[in-house]
């Protein structure tokens, strides 16, 4: 099968070895072994990159690599929902599968991974702050999960990705996590202290109007407890409530 998976991309442009590199390091970080970093350096080229470099290939991005990585990630979460809850129905699986791949938890992941570190971009994309936008991030991500199938076969790609999101499957699936209010989540974690104040405050904004990425933060009786982005306030925001969920899980793990 590996041998195949050579053969078939082959093709592929070329890598400096300092590029080599950077991939080598991208994977040790995520404790994974690729054959090909031609793949992996396909997955993290975004189509701004192909166009505004002279004589690289316009089609080569990462575009179809995210198209397969979605459906790669689909098949790993409802294949773990279907293994382990087998009283949800359909509708409920389909439902909470939708939650688990959102945008918002996909850019959770690749931000976690320093995905946005690798990325090949255009220069214009890039100066707007490109490698930090969610939408892209978390296309690479997909990609990135393609390109590792291609390479390792199904069964690495399900370790790898269920390493990153098994907790928060789990999560959605017993109740305790719903994508994308993760705001009204953090005042019902806070709402059994007998004082508490939550403070959003806007800390940074990128990029041009059209185009904006901000970064809020989220501070709890004067402390900061989590930091986000996104392409709007109330997304930026959001991203920084789920930051400080994820800090007060930590401090609940230490403490049991």
């Amino acid at each position: 099968m590996q041998t195949q998976t050579l053969r078939n991309f082959a093709g592929l442009p070329c890598i400096s070895e300092e590029r080599r590199a950077k991939l080598q390091e991208l994977c040790s970080n995520l404790g994974i072994t690729m054959q090909q970093y031609e793949l992996l350096n396909l997955a993290l080229t975004h189509t701004s990159f192909a166009h505004e470099t002279h004589h690289y290939p316009h089609n080569e991005h990462n575009e179809r690599l995210e198209f397969l990585g979605d459906s790669v990630l689909g098949l790993i979460v409802s294949t773990y929902m279907y293994e382990h809850f087998p009283h949800f129905d359909e509708g409920r699986m389909t439902k909470l599968r939708a939650q688990v791949v959102c945008e918002a938890s996909l850019y959770q992941c690749a931000k976690r991974i320093g995905l946005g570190d690798y990325l090949r971009m255009g220069n214009g994309e890039l100066s707007s702050g490109g490698n930090k936008r969610p939408s892209i991030l978390a296309d690479a991500f997909e990609a990135v999960l393609g390109a590792y199938y291609l390479d390792q076969g199904f069964a690495a790609a399900q370790q790898y990705l269920l390493g990153l999101l098994e907790r928060e499957i789990n999560d959605v699936c017993n109740g305790l996590l719903v994508m994308g209010d993760y705001k009204s989540m953090l005042q019902e974690r806070l709402q059994h202290k007998a004082q508490y104040e939550i403070v959003y405050e806007m800390l940074d904004f990128e990029g041009p109007e059209h185009n904006r990425i901000f970064t809020s933060g989220v501070f709890v009786n004067g402390v900061e407890y989590g930091s986000g982005k996104g392409r709007t306030k109330k997304e930026s925001e959001q991203q920084a409530a789920r930051e400080a969920l994820e800090r007060l899980r930590r401090e609940d793990s230490v403490q049991e």
